[in-house]
């Protein structure tokens, strides 16, 4: 311990790094100071082995270390004992003769030194910061990685509970309700007490207020599937969620949600990021690897595939805000394929149905915002098959408002792809009007919302419900 230029008294690095190894799991590490004969071990965390064993030579601490990384390889940390700030940086070192040179140059440069286990970010885990009840994260990255844009955001008991879903555990990150605590989260336990979650830093709380953003798409909604994210987020909130299993690209397959009475599958895509009506979603089983070759081949387009429990549905629409803050309720008897894809206009919804999906909507208004969601009602309860997070452009006909020098009829009939095509190659300043009867909940709708083409319903159905 020593002072700073300040005046209080702060540990040195890997003072610290043991002092947090008490509490919590820490990557493996030990730790030299330089003297005039080379590095002097200091501190030491190793699985199965006691808390700073002294090792007879600085190789034997190493090979010790290098038999326990469960990635083979290890990093070194260089620091002063004045300055908080780190000094060189190695990262990935694969050999004991390789870490050994390291260190007797960076000894005879006078830096203290903490070699530690490489754990790798890009396993499927997440990293982030937990701070007063706040939790931001992603995969990828190591905590440092919330200073910039993208990051989840959420409260600390939805973070813990959606992460217990995706990866089976429940995460150690409690401590972010009374500090500042940098972690990483992994499929593989790690560290010298050999748990998922390792502990990098833990703190005080800093002067800055921030409250969570529960939005996305953000990176970690984009490895685990955008349709998936929204769903994890409804079902945290107690809306009723068919029973789901995740199939991911670069995770282990997970499961959420209620059984919906039926022995009925159905086999939904996700992609990175929301594209209306684009990949499958199909009544009965598939083969969810043929699938995504088949609609993914580059890996760059959808991140899972969902089997989900089938909702015996007698109503299935959509309900958005539009610009004003009202909502627009749609639906259709039935599961409701031909409705979202604009094949089949809405229908006239009964009373009760219509509560139904009010009363969802409020709940998550309440703490979401403006949210735009899928819904199917079996006869007795409503079931969210789809959330989003934010209000539309639309007012009243008109899917999203505004003038163009030119309009184009487009004949609904033609179908989704067709009106991809075209505004693919609509020239600027041109604006789309719709004949036909659609909804404007319907994928046709989120088509032209997500492209901001200029656009309205030439007649717009009388069974839509758009509130007073």
């Amino acid at each position: 311990m020593h002072k700073s230029a300040a005046g209080p008294h702060i540990f040195r690095k890997d003072a610290t790094l043991d002092r947090l190894a008490e509490q919590f799991n820490v990557a493996q590490f030990v730790s030299f100071a330089p003297t005039a004969k080379g590095p002097l071990q200091q501190y030491c965390r190793i699985v199965d082995m006691p808390a700073n064993i002294p090792f007879e030579s600085v190789n034997a601490a190493l090979h010790y270390l290098f038999e326990r990384s469960g990635e083979g390889t290890v990093n070194i940390r260089s620091f002063s004992e004045t300055q908080t700030q780190s000094r060189e940086f190695l990262y990935g070192l694969r050999s004991v003769d390789e870490v050994q040179s390291a260190l007797g140059r960076l000894a005879a440069e006078g830096c203290f030194t903490i070699v530690n286990e490489t754990i790798d970010v890009s396993d499927g885990g997440v990293s982030g910061v937990a701070m007063d009840g706040l939790v931001e994260f992603r995969p990828d990255a190591t905590p440092r990685g919330v200073e910039r844009p993208g990051f989840a955001s959420l409260p600390l008991e939805w973070a813990k509970s959606i992460l217990n879903i995706v990866y089976g555990f429940e995460p150690e990150i409690n401590a972010g309700l009374i500090g500042r605590l940098e972690f990483s989260l992994h499929p593989r336990p790690h560290g010298w007490r050999k748990a998922h979650v390792i502990h990098w830093e833990f703190g005080p709380s800093t002067d800055i207020e921030r409250q969570a953003e529960p939005a996305w798409p953000n990176d970690f909604s984009r490895m685990i599937g955008d349709k998936v994210y929204g769903l994890l987020i409804a079902d945290f909130l107690g809306l009723p969620v068919p029973r789901t299993t995740v199939i991911c690209r670069r995770i282990a397959p997970f499961s959420f949600g209620r059984d919906t009475g039926s022995a009925e599958q159905w086999i939904r895509t996700s992609p990175f990021e929301q594209i209306p009506g684009k990949f499958t979603t199909a009544r009965g089983w598939q083969d969810p690897f043929r699938l995504l070759q088949l609609e993914d081949p580059g890996h760059n387009l959808i991140a899972s595939v969902l089997a989900q429990q089938s909702v015996p549905a007698h109503w299935s629409g959509a309900a958005l805000e539009d610009a004003s803050g009202k909502l627009i309720v749609e639906g259709t008897v039935g599961s409701g394929e031909a409705f979202m894809l604009g094949t089949a206009a809405p229908q006239s919804l009964p009373g009760e149905v219509s509560a139904a999906v009010h009363s969802a909507h409020r709940r998550l208004r309440s703490v979401l915002g403006p949210t735009r969601f899928e819904w199917a009602f079996d006869g007795e309860r409503l079931w969210v098959l789809q959330l989003h997070r934010g209000a539309s452009p639309t007012e009243g006909a008109s899917i999203v408002p505004g003038d163009a020098a030119n309009w184009l009829v487009f004949e609904i009939d033609r179908g989704l792809e067709a009106l991809r095509e075209l505004i693919s190659i609509l020239p600027e300043n041109t604006g789309l009007i719709l004949d036909g009867q659609v909804g404007l909940t319907s994928h046709i709708a989120d088509v032209l919302r997500k492209a901001q083409v200029p656009s309205r319903i030439n007649n717009l159905p009388k069974s839509v419900q758009i509130d007073s």
